[in-house]
């Protein structure tokens, strides 16, 4: 495991959830606000509640990537209900670049 994915693991394990998914699912909304997170901080928690799981029809694990992937981040860690991603500088330079 790499170093820096080690520190960003160690960094997210003491933090909160910054967004939740709920029963809307993973909507515009919800991917809008974890972008505007992730250019802000770099790095987002979010947690998967319960109501989520009934309208995505997929589990834990699959929510958590598909977010990371329409993102373009790096899916961290899945961790229970609650998983982490984080989206470099030189990441999110090159997704500025393709929308434009």
């Amino acid at each position: 495991m790499s170093k820096k994915l080690k520190e960003l693991k160690k960094y997210c394990q003491q933090r909160k959830p910054d967004v939740r998914i709920g029963k809307a699912g993973i909507s515009e909304g919800i991917l809008r606000e974890i972008d505007r997170r992730l250019k802000e901080q770099g790095i987002v928690k979010v947690k998967i509640l319960k109501a989520a799981f009934d309208v995505e029809k997929k589990d834990r694990f699959q929510i958590a990537k598909e977010a990371a992937e329409k993102l373009g981040a790096l899916l961290v860690e899945v961790r229970g209900k609650t998983f982490t991603i984080y989206r470099s500088e030189k990441a999110l330079k090159k997704k500025l670049k393709t929308s434009m």
